[in-house]
């Protein structure tokens, strides 16, 4: 391996573009030399803007003996192939959130990546974020006492992004607001926890707002350029549910969309000495008692951009060949409860998560 890592980036569009291309041409170790998408003028801008080779079907270098590294940015449905292949290909690869559409995907995943001792990380951000690594500090220091309970909210009024289309098509996303934004809460929530044991799972997940896409009302959609009339939408829309694990109970309430005209965007975290609640991706304020009164303190840090940080790691991980706090090891077990809570609804039961 030589000192400048060479690098290509599947799927150009827009966690691509925002987050993974720009910090990988920014970090002096890396240079990209491939830009993939099945949609040409996407790779092509791309390779236009920072140099290297647009390519439209990632086989096509699966096997160059200089390319180092690759983020896999694409819909869901392709996480697991095109991660699994760039393994087997001996390549290190950094794989979007969530790991896949399915638990097997994400186990096949995982064993490709200690069959061929390659690097699997999943992007996972918020583990590098600066607020979320002090909750973590603050809990395993024990300045909440016993953390017993975590609730995590992550509800808006009506968000169902490009509703119709990919977004909304379990057979490619696997499903809704629980596998998009629940994934990052879980996955949280377990990090800075001390990824305890997860032991049950039971929760319902609803497809009830975005059934009738021709009448569903909003006011802005995100990825609205994917939406699709007379589209498919057979995911969920809103969801709950109970997690046990070996140290705290985790229950939450998710929801693209809701008839209820909030956002409510947090994580608390509940000790028997103090507690926390985290607003997503921003500050967040710590509760106690002390000298006999009831205190709390807002705790406000100099501002990050995880995703940098992310990509820096991931790069630096690449180059020690020391796994980060977001390879597949540590984050397969939000797939687990993503599996669980999607057939603890379908079956209307708890479900017991094994090793």
């Amino acid at each position: 391996m030589s000192s400048i890592l060479q690098a290509a980036v599947i799927g150009c569009g827009s966690i691509a573009s925002g987050s993974h291309i720009p910090h990988y041409a920014s970090n002096p170790n890396v240079q990209l030399k491939y830009f993939c998408d099945i949609i040409p003028e996407r790779a092509d801008k791309a390779a236009q803007q920072y140099g290297g080779t647009a390519v439209y079907d990632y086989k096509e270098i699966l096997n160059d003996p200089e390319l180092d590294l690759v983020s896999v940015c694409t819909h869901n449905d392709m996480h697991a192939p095109i991660s699994i292949d760039f393994l087997r290909a001996g390549k290190d690869v950094l794989c979007e959130k969530p790991a896949a559409r399915t638990l097997p995907e994400a186990l096949e995943m995982q064993k490709a990546a200690h069959e061929s001792g390659r690097l699997l990380s999943i992007g996972v951000v918020n583990r590098f974020g600066a607020y979320n690594n002090l909750v973590k500090q603050m809990i395993e220091q024990g300045d909440l006492g016993e953390v017993y309970h975590v609730y995590a909210s992550f509800r808006a009024h009506r968000s169902i992004p490009g509703i119709g289309g990919d977004f909304t098509r379990k057979a490619i996303a696997g499903g809704g607001a629980l596998i998009d934004w629940g994934v990052h809460y879980l996955d949280l929530v377990l990090y800075c926890c001390g990824e305890p044991k997860i032991l049950t799972a039971s929760g319902e997940t609803f497809c009830k707002l975005g059934r009738d896409i021709e009448n569903y009302t909003y006011l802005s959609m995100w990825a609205d350029r994917t939406k699709e009339t007379g589209g498919v939408y057979d995911v969920d829309d809103s969801c709950v549910g109970l997690v046990r694990t070996a140290g705290p109970v985790i229950s939450f309430h998710g929801a693209w969309a809701q008839n209820i005209g909030e956002s409510e965007t947090y994580i608390d975290f509940i000790g028997d000495k103090g507690g926390i609640r985290l607003n997503y991706c921003k500050d967040f304020v710590y509760y106690t008692a002390q000298d006999g009164g009831l205190t709390k303190r807002s705790i406000e840090l100099p501002e990050s951009d995880f995703y940098k940080i992310e990509i820096d790691s991931f790069v630096e991980s690449v180059r020690t060949r020391v796994p980060n706090q977001a390879h597949i090891d540590r984050t397969i077990e939000a797939s687990k409860i993503l599996d669980a809570i999607y057939r603890s609804s379908e079956s209307h039961r708890e479900i017991v998560i094994g090793d």
